[in-house]
């Protein structure tokens, strides 16, 4: 139950960082844009997908919230049909979405590359030395 717990808290944790990370773009400080989105990007998705997969034990689950930043963000980069753009294709955008998916790729690959757990042979199986 606590794997199943931390795998949806770490999921909706990843959504909202999205959320955050969209709409931090355009920060500008005296005219100077000012692309916080881009490392948080990079530090949520790799912090948050070694976290699920800590808490879970699955490699299914730890891609979760990878595939629930793209979800937030890849609409947000989409014009709706009133004209809002809210992510847009300059380069802190780019920079965003290839610093982001870079750090999910990155993310999800060290856990797939890891080693499963050695199964061990259930007692009684038949099999004697």
């Amino acid at each position: 139950m606590r794997a199943v717990a931390g795998g949806l808290v770490a999921t909706l944790l990843a959504a909202w960082a999205a959320l955050v990370e969209v709409f931090w773009l355009p920060l500008r400080i005296g005219g100077v844009p000012v692309p916080l989105s881009i490392p948080a990007a990079l530090a949520a998705n790799l912090l948050l997908v070694s976290l699920t997969h800590r808490l879970t034990g699955s490699r299914v689950a730890a891609v979760l919230p990878a595939v629930a930043w793209l979800v937030v963000v890849l609409p947000a980069s989409q014009q709706r049909s009133e004209g809002d753009l809210v992510l847009t294709g300059g380069w802190e955008g780019l920079g965003f979405l290839l610093v982001g998916v870079l750090g999910a790729s990155v993310a999800v690959g060290r856990v797939l590359a890891t080693p499963r757990p050695a199964a061990v042979p259930a007692q009684g199986s038949g099999a004697r030395r």
